[in-house]
């Protein structure tokens, strides 16, 4: 799988291009960001990013030589593995933390171990699936990475959390959403595998969100009522104006700054955005299917886990979705799912028929506007 950043790249460009005066430090950060994924993205394309092999004596070595001291296989739990890359873009790093030992001195190796337990948790207790690839993959975290690093990817083997620039973003870490978020691409891509592009790289998108929330929401044991519905709340410094980096139940209100912009996330299809960049729009398009989850979610209350939860992972999961599934497609898959899994006319049925159809993705929605870009 390609990288997945949380932060998207258009959040990336205005602090690049308009942080200067504001947030200085900031805008150094984030140029240096944008340098940074690029090279990145090339390693991951050439196979040159940290790849786990378990050896005969029990360590594992990586596709430099280097020991690690933990087995990279199976295993009947939760198995974390938490590094500190010490500042630097060497991955993985020192290993700080393995499974079962106990907290240490660093805010930041903790927050990533509990972090990775609570997705695990979410997959295993909730759906009965054993990590991210269903088969008891290890969990392999590296923090401090690089200098104000502003932001956190999962490139299919570790989550790496960069510490921010404390002028827009603080540390990653702190964000339990974002890490369910990140994880959760490592279960789509062992599952449907949605291709990075357009509206099925925007369900893509979509899902991580809805499964980051729902980290969330089953570590505090909380129901649909009672939720924020943000993803990456707390991850902006009180200089910026906002309470996240999306808002699921209300695409296109997370922030609003001089310097960041206004949310560019549509809430219907009406104002789809078409564009080339962003993947064609992903961490933006993603707002339209978040929207018709979080509605039907909160019509529902109660755990959604137990409800939309429950066939939007059947969905993912099953036969039926493709790699290019788009959003009237995957409407269809959940509507179908929810029929065969709680009935037709059922509570769920219903509120998913109504809340696609509310942000026009079924019935009489557009199929967005073309004139929009970013």
């Amino acid at each position: 799988m390609s990288l997945r950043h949380v932060i998207p790249p258009y959040l990336l460009d205005a602090i690049a291009e308009r942080g200067g005066e504001k947030f200085p430090r900031a805008a150094r950060a984030a140029r240096s960001c944008q340098v940074s994924d690029d090279s990145c993205r090339k390693l991951r394309a050439e196979g040159l990013r940290y790849t786990p092999v378990a050896t005969p004596d029990g360590g594992a070595r990586d596709s430099e030589g280097e020991m690690h001291s933990q087995v990279i296989g199976a295993s009947a739990g939760v198995n974390r593995l938490i590094h500190d890359a010490q500042g630097t873009e060497t991955l993985p790093g020192v290993l700080v933390r393995s499974e079962g030992e106990e907290s240490v001195s660093d805010e930041a190796v903790n927050e990533a171990y509990d972090g990775l337990g609570a997705s695990y948790s979410l997959f295993a207790e909730a759906f009965d699936r054993n990590s991210l690839d269903g088969k008891g993959m290890p969990l392999i975290a590296s923090v401090h990475y690089g200098q104000d690093y502003d932001n956190a990817f999962f490139d299919g083997r570790l989550m790496v959390f960069g510490d921010g620039d404390d002028e827009v973003f603080t540390g990653f870490t702190g964000s339990l959403s974002i890490i369910g978020h990140e994880l959760s691409h490592g279960v789509i891509s062992h599952t449907a595998d949605l291709e990075y592009l357009g509206q099925p790289g925007a369900l893509n998108e979509h899902c991580a969100d809805v499964f980051g929330a729902l980290t969330e929401q089953h570590d505090a044991g909380q129901n649909a009522e009672d939720a924020a519905w943000l993803i990456g709340a707390g991850i902006f410094t009180p200089e910026v104006t906002g309470k996240a980096l999306r808002s699921m139940l209300a695409p296109g209100t997370a922030y609003d700054d001089d310097v960041l912009g206004t949310d560019p996330q549509p809430d219907h299809m009406d104002r789809f955005v078409t564009t080339e960049s962003d993947n064609g729009g992903v961490h933006l398009n993603s707002g339209i299917p978040n929207r018709a989850f979080a509605l039907s979610a909160t019509r529902l209350g109660g755990p959604v886990w137990e409800t939309v939860g429950q066939v939007w992972f059947a969905v993912l999961t099953g036969s039926d979705i493709t790699t290019r599934t788009d959003f009237a497609g995957f409407a269809a898959l959940t509507i179908a799912e929810a029929a065969d899994q709680f009935g037709e006319g059922s509570d769920v049925h219903d509120a998913l028929v109504q809340s696609w159809d509310a942000v026009g993705v079924t019935g009489g929605g557009g199929r967005g506007n073309v004139g929009s870009s970013w």
